[in-house]
């Protein structure tokens, strides 16, 4: 599907899939990229460093993020930032789908 100069709904991006996650590149360049993920109920990447900083947008549904040891629910319409070289970790709360968007420098 060609994403390029067409209105599209977020949400609709990626379809929820039970006991995985799934993910669709919506941009990848040099620069960084964009990336829709859905994950089932209980799925979620395990703990991990990146060089660079992550926005994380809940589409839908509802996180736990921990960051260095601290844990937040982020819920659909709300925003988090995960930042480099920090230990990180995502799992759904109940199913959630998700914008990310990494930039490198």
């Amino acid at each position: 599907m060609e994403l390029i100069g067409k209105a599209l709904t977020m949400g609709e991006l990626v379809a929820y899939a039970d006991g995985s996650v799934v993910s669709k590149t919506l941009i990848d360049k040099k620069a960084g990229t964009v990336t829709m993920f859905s994950f089932g109920a209980g799925q979620g990447l395990s703990e991990r460093t990146v060089p660079y900083d992550a926005f994380v947008q809940i589409v839908d549904g509802e996180a736990a993020v921990t960051i260095a040891g601290t844990a937040h629910t982020v819920s659909a319409g709300q925003m988090i930032i995960m930042p480099a070289n920090i230990p990180h970790e995502l799992k759904a709360v109940k199913p959630f789908k998700m914008l990310l968007i990494m930039i490198r420098s």
